[in-house]
């Protein structure tokens, strides 16, 4: 059992003061106001990012299990507990969280003018809710945050979103929530075997493999069409197509990581030796994620589904390197879930900067950006050659631990994973010299404007990150060292009764 911390409840603060000040934004938030309202909501990001930073302050990097822990009784009839606590696995996704939603609140400033309180509010609860997931230690709990985020995710893109907004939102709700419905009887029948919604008590149960297997598939149906894994992924390209820009950040970097995470914390410890059973499965789909998808990221004209693409690319290394069961590979995944949260984040906002001021995404009419917008072209080629994994930035640190673990694993799988990374420099590169170089391809390029002093200190927050991150991996790796080998020891060891 873990220990109840004697620390403040920082990740109650890190959970609850962003939902609070999304209800306060909503509740005295005016159209006629905006600016108070944006102020607002730049604070209530603020805290809420403050909030965060303790438990990396704290974080106690050889400490095996669960720290920060928080448990009080929520529903005693079934034996709910409102349960907390975050291990190596689940620290870093809680700051991330709240970093994105600052700046997804700054990049907001200027473009929504209507419904400013309902679209800043929504992103604050989505914040709290998202950190939710990463922090539930109860198994009913982290179901009631990881559905709750499809609602303000909905709203956001059927409300802010483009033409078809309305066929995006309800496709990205349909296929989340009918994917989790397996996993709610999963949850059940664990509780029935258990007694209790203790995911750690879960962890200790002995399950047959019968058992084991429609749990493991149970839960991949959630977790599988919120990474998107192939061939569940076709949702993700439309919603992020007409998702507002701070939507389509905020999905990237953060909501495609609540599946991954879920593997973490469900899957692999739950059902270790159907995980194993599975797993050559699970490494093939990761394959062809990184390697068709990318393919298919090379033929799109749409900036915004090229991302879309390369994301579900990129999540490819994620499962690829958890299913492979070593620390290298278990932190190259973690690594790169970090990291594509800082990149994919700042590719989306890129593009949502030029689309707000030449209303179009489409590659043809672009070119010569550059010589209208040198300030910007520099921070787009940054993320860009960061995206197809330049060393040095963080989007390398995670695909080479990857490739490293899937390597020792076997020689064959690390090879073809390796070839994701040309096809990464392809696509992101490829889109990069269309949109940036040449001459001035048209009139309304020639009427551009750089970024102004805003966007400037958002893509440097965000390139300082990715930098911090590819250069200086150390604190990351340190932190989730212990966690990831307790995981894999776990795993190694067989459950069946």
């Amino acid at each position: 059992m873990p220990t109840i911390s004697t620390l403040p409840p920082y990740l109650s603060l890190a959970i609850w003061v962003p939902v609070l000040f999304g209800l306060l934004v909503l509740a005295i938030g005016r159209d006629d106001k905006p600016g108070f309202t944006r102020v607002l909501s730049l604070i209530g990001a603020g805290v809420s990012l403050l909030c965060t930073l303790p438990l990396i302050q704290h974080f106690d990097n050889a400490a095996h299990g669960m720290q920060f822990v928080e448990k009080a009784p929520w529903i005693g009839r079934f034996n709910i507990m409102y349960s907390l606590g975050i291990d190596g696995l689940s620290l870093w996704f809680i700051p991330l969280t709240a970093f994105i939603t600052v700046i997804v609140i700054i990049s907001a400033w200027q473009v929504i003018e209507k419904r400013v309180a309902q679209y800043m509010g929504a992103f604050l609860i989505l914040s709290g809710l998202m950190i939710g997931v990463f922090a539930a230690l109860d198994g009913l709990l982290f179901y009631f945050f990881f559905e709750a985020t499809l609602i303000p995710m909905f709203i956001i893109i059927g409300i802010w979103g483009g033409e078809n907004r309305v066929y995006a939102a309800f496709k990205f709700f349909l296929y989340t929530f009918f994917g989790s419905l397996l996993t709610l009887i999963a949850i059940i029948y664990l509780y029935k075997q258990s007694g209790s919604f203790d995911i750690l008590a879960w962890h200790a149960l002995k399950l047959s493999m019968k058992e084991q297997i429609f749990i493991f598939l149970a839960f991949l149906m959630a977790f599988a069409v919120k990474v998107p894994m192939f061939p569940v992924h076709t949702w993700l390209p439309d919603v992020h197509v007409e998702a507002p820009t701070g939507g389509s950040a905020v999905l990237a970097a953060i909501m495609l990581k609540l599946g991954a995470y879920g593997f973490l914390r469900f899957s692999l410890p739950i059902a270790p030796d159907a995980s194993k059973y599975l797993s050559g499965f699970i490494i093939t789909l990761s394959l062809i994620a990184v390697i068709y998808i990318g393919l298919v990221a090379l033929v799109q004209k749409d900036m915004k589904k090229l991302v879309a693409y390369s994301s579900i690319a990129h999540m490819g290394f994620v499962t690829l390197g958890f299913f492979i069961f070593n620390s290298m590979g278990v932190q190259g995944g973690i690594m790169q879930m970090i990291s594509h949260g800082f990149i994919s984040g700042a590719m989306f906002l890129c593009i949502g900067a030029l689309y707000d001021r030449m209303h179009s995404r489409q590659i043809a009419d672009y070119g010569g950006v550059v010589n209208r917008m040198p300030k910007f072209a520099a921070f787009f080629i940054f993320f860009s050659m960061a995206n197809c994994g330049l060393p040095a930035t963080s989007g390398f640190v995670g695909e080479f631990m990857v490739i490293l673990g899937a390597v020792e694993f076997n020689f064959w799988i690390g090879l073809l994973a390796a070839t994701a990374l040309i096809f990464g420099a392809a696509y992101s590169l490829w889109m990069a010299k269309r949109v940036i170089f040449g001459k001035v391809a048209n009139h309304h390029v020639s009427e551009l404007t750089d970024i102004n002093k805003r966007e400037f200190f958002m893509f440097g927050a965000l390139a300082l990150a990715v930098m911090a991150m590819g250069l200086y991996p150390k604190p990351f790796t340190d932190t989730m060292q212990t966690s990831v080998a307790d995981l894999i020891a776990h795993v190694h060891q067989t459950k069946l009764p």
